[in-house]
């Protein structure tokens, strides 16, 4: 199946000279979601993961999936002030400035193996720090599940030397 057919670009988003890859054209499509769900789980089943990261927000629409048919958990990673319980936090920085991620304490024990999942990645700022806080934490990082790449901006070469999966390449 021909993801890049299922992804709609929308030019000038958010701003002039942005090609914005959207990918509610692919989770509107019964038989694109699953060949999507499916493909993650069959590229990242071998991993051993005990849990799924997902990144807000829509690290989350392909977590909790890849969890369930990993038989692992699912965690959420979510920006400030979204979880009610206590956290572990890291802050990032941005092309101008700095960014926040926040996880349950009690989301994540010292030593599990863990899967984080993100729609795309671009620069791959939030993925790695999503990693050193897994890291932080003690647990064993096994892999990255993207949908999508936007490989001009390097995100990939950003993160540590674990398994990447991404289903679908931009130059």
């Amino acid at each position: 199946m021909d993801l890049k057919a299922l992804i709609r670009e929308i030019p000038d988003f958010p701003k002039p000279g942005i090609v914005f890859r959207d990918i509610t054209t692919l989770l509107h499509n019964a038989e694109g979601l699953r060949y999507t769900i499916d493909l993650l789980v069959d590229q990242c089943r071998d991993w051993g993961a005990e849990q799924v990261i997902g990144i807000e927000s829509r690290g989350f629409i392909f977590g909790v999936p890849l969890a369930y048919h990993l038989n692992a958990g699912f965690v959420p990673v979510r920006k400030p002030g979204k979880l009610p319980a206590a956290v572990h936090a890291i802050e990032y920085d941005l092309e101008y400035g700095t960014d926040r991620l926040e996880i349950h304490q009690d989301g994540l024990q010292p030593g599990c193996k863990v899967i984080i999942a993100d729609d795309l990645i671009a620069t791959g700022g939030t993925a790695r720090a999503t990693a050193e806080l897994v890291q932080r934490i003690g647990c064993e990082l096994v892999g990255f599940s993207f949908i999508v790449e936007l490989k001009a901006l390097g995100g990939r070469q950003q993160l540590p030397d674990v398994p990447i999966v991404s289903l679908v390449a931009y130059d």
